[in-house]
């Protein structure tokens, strides 16, 4: 059943690359067949809890100017009821396969530990209701430990162990309403896992922390069987000066460190990635070199602003070599697409909502397209091919096998008594290629 709010929205069809219709997609063809595998079953395509119906318009020089009518001044179960009713009614009219949410987003407020177990298993018999009724699949849960007070110093990371006990009660928590609701992800955001000053803060205990909170979270996971990943999700900084999981490298090297590379994935987001100082296909293709690719927040920041603003992904080019690199690494599996993005605060109206979404889904299947095309014709990958064609064989692969050591290919040098003449990378034939493949 629709919610009074969206009635007025009929659901959204694909019309083709012709249409003029503001309420249609025009490239987004969920059936359409690409490299063997549908547009929806590529793209995994789920909506955000948070941003699309929690986020009141605030921001830090005035209060909210939406007014949905499921914000109130209480978010009491009546409350979350409806937001979960307007939720799946939006859904159901756009046409996307999955959704994601935090604890709170879905949730009444909760103070205590028992408040917060009976509020949070009360609003999942809701959505495993409502899941039944439409068949709109859960991407991924996570237990937000950063907007609360409490966890002003952090969550996992914070000086006090009784904040760090609450945190673990979210985390089983909600991990296991993620098991129950069949979601294929679980993620954890570390918003406040780091510091504003170094000075009030002990690194290496706050790490050992860490790294000891999410070894028990996948302990967790495999106790109550959840088949799905672990994901985290890399951010430089803010809220805090400085975060743990700042990017995927860093990631990585702290997931070895604790003994979990082959148990935890990463969740990358384009804006998290540039505020790192790297671009968005930087970070998939090192989570493809270290075999920790996940899913995606698409995204986009502002180049000037200097903080995360969310929007909706624009950018074809920039989002063409994402998927690129999605596709080159095998592509999703458990993973999929979520747009963690919000409508600006002067697009106040249920239309922008969907005109929102629609724009994002559009963009993701023709840099599909794209991407696919760029796959298909070899154009890149055979070039890279060749220009790392000496460690097939050789002296290449023998350093790389451990069949020679540092004199022998020092003699090797000696040997040869050539200097090795250096060969064009073709940096701008290949960003042509790119241009000429994006459309």
């Amino acid at each position: 059943m629709s919610h009074p709010y969206f009635e007025h929205i009929p659901n959204i069809k694909y019309e083709g690359p012709d249409s003029t219709n503001p309420m249609a997609f025009r490239h987004y063809n969920k059936d359409k067949v690409i490299m063997g595998k549908t547009m929806e079953d590529h793209l995994r395509i789920a909506v955000c809890y948070w941003h699309t119906f929690c986020w009141d318009g605030f921001d830090v020089f005035g209060g909210g100017t939406f007014n949905r009518p499921w914000h109130g001044p209480v978010n009491d179960q009546k409350a979350a009821e409806e937001k979960l009713e307007a939720a799946f009614s939006f859904f159901q009219k756009l046409g996307n396969p999955f959704y994601c949410f935090h604890d709170v987003d879905m949730m009444a407020n909760a103070e205590t530990p028992a408040e917060y177990v009976k509020n949070l298993r009360l609003i999942a018999d809701k959505a495993e209701a409502k899941m039944a009724e439409t068949g709109v699949k859960l991407l991924w849960g996570t237990a937000n430990m950063f907007s609360h007070p409490r966890y002003m110093a952090g969550a996992s990371t914070n000086p006090n162990p009784d904040v760090v006990a609450f945190a673990a009660l979210q985390v089983k928590e909600c991990m296991e309403v993620t098991h129950r609701l069949g979601g294929s992800n679980y993620v954890l955001w570390g918003g406040r896992e780091g510091y504003d000053t170094i000075l009030n803060t002990n690194v290496k205990q706050e790490m050992s922390q860490l790294g000891r909170f999410l070894n028990m979270a996948v302990e967790h996971k495999h106790k109550i069987g959840f088949k799905g990943d672990i994901l985290i999700e890399p951010k430089p900084h803010e809220p805090t000066k400085h975060q743990y999981d700042r990017d995927v490298g860093t990631v990585y090297g702290f997931l070895k460190a604790h003994g979990l590379e082959n148990e935890v994935r990463v969740n990358i987001e384009p804006n998290h990635a540039t505020l790192a100082g790297n671009s968005f296909e930087h970070e998939v293709e090192m989570a493809n070199a270290f075999d920790i690719f996940g899913s995606i927040d698409f995204n986009r920041g502002d180049p000037q602003n200097g903080w995360d603003t969310d929007q909706f992904p624009n950018d074809i080019r920039e989002t063409t070599m994402a998927l690129y690199y999605i596709l080159q690494g095998g592509g999703f599996k458990n993973g999929g697409s979520n747009f963690d993005a919000k409508v600006r605060r002067q697009s106040n109206d249920a239309d922008d909502l969907f005109h929102a979404h629609i724009g994002g889904m559009d963009l993701l299947a023709r840099c599909l397209e794209n991407a696919a095309d760029l796959i298909e014709s070899k154009a890149l990958s055979s070039f890279v091919d060749t220009r790392y064609d000496g460690w097939n064989d050789g002296i290449g692969q023998d350093m790389l096998s451990g069949k020679v050591d540092l004199e022998t290919m020092a003699a090797y040098a000696l040997d040869k008594n050539t200097s090795p003449v250096p060969i064009s990378g073709r940096q701008e034939m290949l960003e042509n290629i790119v241009t000429n493949h994006t459309k």
